[in-house]
């Protein structure tokens, strides 16, 4: 009986105990290589990656995407940085909602400190609208960023491109129900909206018809919604690329396991800088 209840503590330490002793190893492993990071770039280093396939429901693999809680920890992580101390964002996302990547870039084009945008993969649809409110986007040789254009829906009925919305409209049909003419009416205020948005970013770091230029290239729907916008292409557009990305960021992605583990997508040493940088 003795050696039955020691299997049975040994299987419940080997499903429950190990990983979660991994877990917390992985995650001290990542706050040295985050703190070491800042200390060679004198910066505060942010992070907001998601994996696409980092859970699955029924087989299914699903992932994270930028959130209000993914925007309510960078703006914290904002104001724990001096006005003048650089800020480095690590982004890997599939992108989410516009109004928490809103807030995320306009925080960051408020911040006086020079922004940088790390991308060692992609940073796609929200994720591209925080790298426009950067100084600099650096970005490996085969990221990628992606349109910006609205996306309406919801489910379990889908998502459409408010472009595609509109196209749809111009099609004659006498027949056509109340909410087609709503969305309709919401997708023209949507792509004005991420246009304006798009367009003031831009500003400053750009010219004003550049910046127009550019924020109609990205949000009025030219391609499709998942359209990989390669280093080269995003360099001939005006983008601000580089691909000096930092070695120690891609040993810093290879401490976020790709499945079935839990870990806040935003993470930063929680704790105020001097100007000085310590």
């Amino acid at each position: 009986m003795d050696v039955f209840w020691i299997v049975v503590a040994a299987v419940i330490a080997a499903v429950w105990v190990v990983p979660m002793l991994l877990r917390r190893r992985r995650a001290r492993r990542r706050r040295a290589v985050l703190r070491a990071l800042e200390q060679a770039r004198g910066s505060r280093v942010v992070t907001m990656i998601h994996r696409q396939e980092s859970m699955r429901f029924l087989g299914l693999p699903f992932g994270g995407m930028i959130d209000v809680d993914d925007a309510e920890q960078v703006l914290r992580a904002i104001r724990l940085t001096p006005d003048d101390m650089p800020i480095d964002l690590i982004l890997h996302t599939p992108g989410g909602l516009v109004l928490a990547s809103d807030q995320i870039a306009y925080a960051l084009k408020r911040h006086r400190g020079r922004v940088t945008v790390i991308v060692p993969h992609y940073a796609m649809s929200g994720g591209t609208l925080v790298a426009l409110a950067a100084d600099r986007i650096l970005m490996d040789r085969d990221a990628v960023l992606g349109p910006v254009d609205p996306q309406l829906g919801a489910l379990p009925a889908g998502f459409w491109p408010a472009v595609s919305i509109l196209a749809a409209l111009q099609e004659p049909n006498p027949n056509r129900s109340d909410q087609t003419l709503i969305m309709g009416d919401m997708a023209r205020k949507a792509i004005d909206q991420v246009h304006d948005t798009v367009r003031e970013l831009l500003l400053g770091e750009h010219g004003p018809d550049d910046a127009e230029r550019i924020a109609t290239l990205l949000s009025h729907g030219g391609w499709t919604h998942d359209f990989p916008i390669r280093f080269d292409y995003a360099r001939e557009i005006g983008l601000p690329v580089s691909d000096e990305v930092p070695p120690p960021v891609y040993e810093l992605m290879a401490l976020y396991p790709q499945r079935g583990q839990r870990r806040p997508s935003v993470e930063y040493v929680p704790v105020p800088y001097r100007g000085d940088g310590s």
